[in-house]
């Protein structure tokens, strides 16, 4: 597949597997369409769902399965970390982060698949183009981070009240006694709290791409090598063995990246939440 998605040399390869099956791709086009992160990100949240529910099916108090042994040890991990990091009272919380880390790790999980695998299968029925890890694409985790911005604000609101919410954008973090105090500090506590809201979504966005993407990149460089004329003069059999190695090496390496990615993910969420139903 390598040579023949590659037959314009490793650049045109690499493009070949970082463009989107696209809608409304046209030059100049004000949005595009991504279908393979809007399909593969559904078919996961799918898969996830069809996971939990069976494993709910089976579940017993005797001798779990590996399967209902396996979901245990996920919601075990995450009921802890949420009792650890949040304190106010939602039952939101636990199911959320559940569902936010075991929807990341199934994404980015998708990496691990060979480059070439679905794109090559996808092209027999007629798809130019298919990139497979929806982390990798910004527009999908930039979605996710603006879904838990908006229930930040949700959380924050239901705790505090809709005037118990917003007055801390005010008075905090400089606190003043006294009327003219707090007519100083408001301005800059304003300013301060927008910069801070502003930046949670881009970090939480940007950081799981970043690593995404760069994942995938390498995978597809390892991938592509080949078509470079500096390794021509290796043989067949002498270059797989470099380029299964190399596979090897960045792919125990990714397994950790990706858990990690998804638990930060998760954790942030967490965090985030719990700072805003605090009371400062």
């Amino acid at each position: 597949m390598a040579a023949e998605s590659g037959s314009g040399g490793l650049t045109e390869y690499i493009k070949h597997h970082l463009t989107h099956l696209t809608v409304n791709q046209d030059h100049g086009a004000f949005w595009a369409f991504h279908l393979d992160s809007v399909f593969f990100t559904l078919v996961l949240a799918l898969l996830f769902i069809a996971l939990f529910a069976a494993a709910a099916r089976r579940a017993t108090s005797g001798v779990p399965g590996k399967l209902q042994a396996a979901m245990e040890i996920l919601v075990e991990m995450v009921d802890g970390t949420v009792k650890e990091t949040f304190h106010g009272k939602s039952k939101l919380i636990a199911p959320l982060a559940i569902t936010i880390f075991a929807l990341v790790w199934l994404m980015n999980f998708m990496d691990l698949l060979p480059v070439d695998l679905l794109p090559w299968a996808a092209g027999q029925m007629g798809v130019e183009h298919l990139r497979v890890v929806a982390t990798a694409d910004i527009n999908t985790t930039l979605g996710m981070a603006i879904t838990v911005f908006f229930l930040i604000w949700y959380v924050g609101i239901l705790e505090k009240g809709v005037v118990g919410f917003f007055a801390e954008w005010f008075t905090a973090p400089f606190h003043a006694h006294g009327p003219v105090g707090k007519i100083l500090t408001a301005a800059p506590n304003l300013l301060l709290r927008v910069i801070e809201e502003a930046v949670r979504p881009l970090s939480l966005s940007l950081r799981l791409f970043g690593n995404m993407y760069a994942g995938e990149l390498i995978f597809v460089l390892i991938a592509g090598l080949t078509l470079e004329s500096s390794f021509a003069h290796l043989s067949t059999y002498g270059w797989g063995a470099v380029q299964l190695f190399a596979d090897v090496v960045w792919t125990l390496f990714h397994i950790l990246i990706i858990t990690l990615q998804a638990f930060i993910f998760g954790m942030l969420t967490i965090v985030y939440l719990s700072m805003a139903a605090e009371k400062h």
